[in-house]
């Protein structure tokens, strides 16, 4: 079982190449942004008292985000492999993460850093806010709140990983077969 933990700034194309990787490998693929959309759109108690950090582009408290992840590895650690999209994002939830996994046998095999530069993730996020309407990708302000948040609490967790042996670094610029290809060599280079 691979546990691929797939990492980057909002915009980066993690979505894109998670599903890609899935498809690829045959693996689970868990968006802790999508299971949260999806409640908001429910109508659910969870979605709508996530619905205001997302608009204002802060992070999901951290005992939320870990309950779901939580919850998705005690129904799925039998399986092939999982690649977490957007999760773990702090340094909490990546030593909760480990210390999860390691309860069922399980570990963190790789995280996978796609690095963009940060006008071309606006301008990404922007264009991806008018393809889908996501409230969230709409305003260049809140998109560079987001960015900002991202900085200041969650690109530290590449430490984490690093300190461990398991972090590599992607260029995310490129056709997304190009960047497709550059995270393959990386996870076909991992040890059996």
């Amino acid at each position: 079982m691979k546990n691929i933990v797939l990492f980057g700034a909002p915009g980066c194309g993690k979505g894109t190449q998670a599903q890609r990787l899935r498809d690829h490998y045959g693996i689970d693929h868990v968006s802790t942004g999508e299971v949260i959309r999806e409640h908001i759109r429910r109508g659910t108690e969870l979605g709508r008292s996530m619905e205001t950090c997302i608009a204002q582009g802060k992070l999901v408290p951290d005992e939320v985000v870990i309950g779901m992840i939580g919850d998705y590895v005690v129904t799925h650690k039998e399986g092939a492999g999982c690649i977490f999209d957007g999760f773990p994002r702090t340094t909490v939830q990546a030593e909760a993460f480990d210390g999860m996994l390691t309860g069922h046998g399980l570990k963190v095999d790789v995280m996978i850093d796609i690095q963009v530069p940060e006008e071309e993730l606006v301008r990404r996020i922007l264009l991806r806010g008018k393809e889908s309407g996501r409230t969230d990708d709409a305003s260049e302000e809140v998109v560079r709140g987001r960015l900002e948040v991202y900085r200041a609490q969650t690109a530290v967790v590449s430490d984490f990983y690093a300190a461990q042996g398991k972090y590599a670094v992607v260029d995310g610029m490129g056709t997304m077969e190009e960047v497709f290809e550059r995270i393959v060599a990386v996870i076909d280079g991992l040890k059996k």
